[in-house]
């Protein structure tokens, strides 16, 4: 294998193991706010079990991400250094303003939510957790904007003395459209993430305790994890429209931005007048004489590419990598259509996991019912990874689509503001490159080796008993109006693998 081909296979692994670890940070701590306010609001200690539950396994989430994202930065001028040259400028305003602002910001604030529970008055604290949560978005917003400038550059202009891309608009470059369309689809499936993550333990517990035969889980059951379970799918039910609202929006964008990744997803080889959707095709899809279309869908492809039925003409791989080589010389700039195909097929497809979890949990907790169905329990478990799983497909569709390009032509841009990925990739030996893969493989098996024992250990473990009075104030009468600090006379000393809970 050549420096390219191990450098791209590094990124890939460290970066798909990375965002494992995102989307629930982004859309837990949101969810945890949620929860810590209807606790200061109603004072009814399930929710502050809730909070303190939920945020153990938010911040063994949160500092396992932390963990591997450090890795993502470095990359960039360790195996893709020429890319780094040649953008550096533009690409890396987005990301000093996510670690100046956004990351300092929820690493402040994430400090003070942990240690001032029995410190802090109990607005203040509850407003800690809500920076968080609007750190850990703003975060997102930036990755995101750095990110589609790969995907559409703008704000930026080639300088044909240094030979490089110059920035030329923070402004223009954070608007960018592709930015505005990708970072609600992205936050809307974190959001997605986190809700069944937290149905499926509510789910779990709902049939464990229901099942246990004792009356204070049964209790506990209808008083803590109901609640718990009918707030995530709420959050369920609303992710899943507005995903599928904003990805039709960027799916769109995407047609006329990059449409030799839109005609990829599809393996439509040449060009046609409303071609249909497919569902099911057999071949390599690489050889495109080779792919046959088994189950197909009419109307639906034209209205994703331009939101009419009829009437749409989209063209073909084929014919769009002839006109590529007019333009741009010769080469290949077909990506792979195997990975592209079914990554697309596979992000749609496993939201299933979500939606009939939700159609399940309503069902079965309507009218304050609890359920006890070992089914249910075993669903609740197995619906946890899709959105994850879900997620990650869709960033290798993003991001494999757009090969050859590491910086993607704008077809309204400087057409100068554009590279390749083999024109990126640092002058390394192959077997450098493989020393830091298999280094950082190691490392990160481990750590998720770590993650998952303390997520299970945690969880399986359950909510710490409630405090007693946990809303009781220190000085008396200010309690009410929320001013005081909230003491837990009855909570356990800290453990050091607990987090400081």
């Amino acid at each position: 294998m050549s420096t390219l081909d191990i450098s791209r296979w590094q990124f890939g692994i460290t970066t798909v193991y990375h965002f494992i670890f995102v989307p629930l940070t982004i859309g837990l701590a949101p969810l945890i706010a949620m929860m810590q306010t209807a606790w200061v609001v109603t004072g009814k200690e399930h929710w502050y079990r809730l909070t303190k539950f939920f945020g153990k396994l938010f911040l063994i989430n949160f500092a396992i991400g932390v963990a591997t994202g450090i890795v993502q930065e470095f990359q960039f001028g360790m195996n893709w250094s020429e890319y780094s040259r040649f953008v550096g400028d533009i690409f890396g305003a987005p990301l000093a303003l996510e670690a100046l602002v956004a990351f300092f910001l929820e690493s402040t604030f994430i400090g003070l939510w942990i240690f001032g529970w029995t410190r802090l008055p109990k607005l203040v604290h509850l407003a800690t957790i809500w920076i968080v949560a609007f750190g850990v978005n703003a975060s997102a917003y930036f990755i995101i904007a750095a990110n589609s400038f790969m995907q559409h550059p703008v704000g930026a202009r080639f300088n044909p003395e240094s030979g490089r891309a110059e920035l030329d608009s923070i402004w223009t470059l954070l608007t960018n459209n592709t930015t505005l369309a990708a970072f609600p689809h992205v936050i809307a499936g974190s959001f997605l993430t986190a809700a069944t993550f937290m149905a499926g333990i509510a789910g779990w517990y709902m049939v464990r305790n229901a099942r246990s035969g004792d009356a204070t889980k049964i209790a506990e059951a209808k008083t803590m994890w109901r609640p718990a379970a009918r707030l995530s799918m709420l959050v369920i039910a609303i992710s899943v429209v507005v995903v599928a609202i904003t990805g039709d929006i960027q799916g769109k964008l995407m047609f006329q931005q990059q449409p030799m990744k839109m005609a990829s997803a599809e393996s439509l080889c040449h060009t046609q007048t409303d071609p249909k959707f497919s569902i099911l095709t057999v071949g390599t899809h690489n050889n495109c004489d080779s792919v046959d279309h088994l189950i197909e869908v009419p109307y639906v492809l034209p209205y994703l590419a331009e939101g009419q039925f009829t009437g749409v003409t989209l063209q073909g791989v084929e014919d769009l990598q002839r006109a590529a080589v007019e333009k741009f010389g010769p080469g290949d700039y077909r990506p792979n259509l195997f990975v592209t195909y079914w990554s697309f097929r596979v992000m749609i497809g496993l939201l299933a996991g979500p939606v009939l979890l939700l159609l399940a949990g309503l069902w079965l907790t309507r009218r304050g019912r609890v359920p006890d169905q070992r089914w249910f329990s075993w669903l609740s478990l197995l619906a946890i990874p899709t959105p994850f799983l879900a997620n990650s497909a869709g960033w290798v569709f993003t991001e494999m689509g757009r090969q050859p390009w590491v910086v993607v032509p704008n077809p309204t841009g400087d057409q100068e503001v554009r590279m390749t990925v083999a024109q990126g990739v640092s002058d390394h030996a192959p077997a450098t490159v493989v020393f830091s893969l298999v280094v950082f493989t190691l490392l990160y098996g481990a750590l998720a080796v770590v993650w998952y024992y303390l997520i299970h250990r945690y969880t399986v473990a359950g909510p710490e008993p409630g405090p007693g009075a946990v809303t009781e104030d220190e000085s008396g009468p200010d309690d009410e109006g929320g001013g005081g600090r909230h003491r837990k006379p009855e909570e356990p000393p800290v453990e050091p693998l607990s987090f400081a809970y």
